[in-house]
């Protein structure tokens, strides 16, 4: 495939492990742990994200003539929509009430992780709009081959996502809450800037958490041992049963993550009372970003959840002087907490016209749905005005 300078070699790999480390990563960069060779692989290698979960690995290697991998697309084959975060199950219902099977697709995304981040991966110094329209041309191209009746990119940065509907992609707008450091020296700062009331409850909340007698620790890499993960994610089990989710992420993908180059990017907040521990937050850091990933608790707390969840996570985005935190998919409710609403994105490629062309029409719509609530909440939101 020409680049009108050099050719360009495009392959499919049936696991990131069949790219380097090394080279994987000159092109995801080190700015977000998700999309880095270490986070997929151990989703991977530990059965997290595999054919037995549904989640076939399919990722969109570009090499040039010399072999050296100058681009990458996280991709698997799916037959099935669950953890995705951008829901496609009406679309799926829809279509295969008309007769139509929906099922395989790819999904270019990191697993059960819904952050924003790259997902045409392209290595520093290339011609990065070129190699994205090389990844979503291939990615077309791959669904054709398979039988696949669509291909979906989901949470891509703006730019991507830009590129993907000039590429001929469906564009849809989501949101999601993100709290912003701006330039605030404490969690004293932070709450200066919210109105009294505001102000008042995060004080009650924190407070009541202090006088339960629960402690809590932000544990750091190395400080993160097996015993944390044992207990951890029998709390994140026991709270995927009380949902009647589906436990995505399984035990020995946090050992994996221990092991691997990763491991110093885990961010767990621990809370106990007398020996006995009530709950963990999961996070991971970014170059400048806290990202909040999963909770699980054990014995009910009082306010715990948001001590755990945001505000020691605002406290450690102070501390390490970190840009922002974002903490995960949905919850109105982290709004009144400094949390505000902030757009997110996917692209969406679909093969029937018969399908693509009233989905297109309903994107439309909810769009403008979507940018006048972000636009009402953020004006709502828990900031003094003025």
């Amino acid at each position: 495939m020409p680049d009108g300078t050099r050719p360009l070699t495009v392959t499919i790999a049936a696991a990131v492990s069949e790219a380097g480390a090394a080279e994987w990563d000159a092109c995801a960069g080190t700015g977000n742990p998700f999309v880095r060779h270490a986070f997929l692989n151990a989703m991977e290698r530990s059965g997290s994200a595999a054919p037995a979960t549904g989640w076939l690995p399919r990722h969109i290697l570009v090499r040039d003539g010399e072999g050296r991998l100058l681009a990458a697309a996280p991709l698997y084959l799916k037959r099935h929509s669950f953890g995705e975060y951008v829901f496609d199950w009406s679309w799926a219902q829809a279509y295969e009430r008309a007769g139509g099977a929906y099922y395989p697709k790819l999904q270019c995304a990191v697993p059960f992780t819904p952050v924003t981040g790259p997902r045409l991966l392209v290595r520093a110094g290339e011609d990065a709009a070129l190699l994205r329209r090389v990844l979503a041309s291939a990615m077309v191209d791959l669904a054709r081959r398979l039988g696949a009746s669509s291909v979906h990119v989901t949470f891509p940065t703006l730019a991507e996502y830009d590129g993907l509907g000039q590429a001929g992609y469906l564009q849809r707008l989501g949101s999601q809450y993100h709290w912003r450091n701006d330039g605030y020296q404490s969690f004293d700062d932070f709450l200066g800037r919210l109105s009294s009331r505001k102000r008042k409850q995060i004080r009650k909340e924190r407070d009541a958490v202090a006088r339960s007698g629960a402690r809590l620790a932000t544990l750091v890499g190395a400080d993160v041992k097996a015993r944390h993960w044992d207990v951890f994610h029998a709390f994140y089990q026991a709270v995927v049963d009380r949902k009647w989710g589906r436990a995505y992420v399984s035990r020995a993908f946090f050992e994996e993550l221990s092991a691997s180059p990763l491991a110093e990017s885990v961010v767990l907040v621990w809370a106990e009372a007398d020996g006995e521990p009530l709950g963990a937050a999961f996070n991971m850091l970014g170059d400048d970003t806290l990202y909040g990933r999963t909770w699980g608790g054990g014995r009910h707390v009082d306010f715990l959840h948001f001590e755990a969840c945001y505000y020691r996570a605002i406290d450690f985005a102070i501390s390490h002087n970190l840009a922002r935190v974002e903490a995960g998919a949905q919850g109105e409710h982290k709004v009144s907490r400094g949390y505000l609403p902030t757009a997110t994105y996917s692209a969406h490629w679909i093969a029937d016209p018969g399908l693509a062309e009233p989905v297109a029409r309903y994107l439309a719509h909810e769009r403008a749905l979507v940018a006048e609530d972000i636009a009402e909440q953020a004006e709502e939101g828990p900031f003094r005005k003025g």
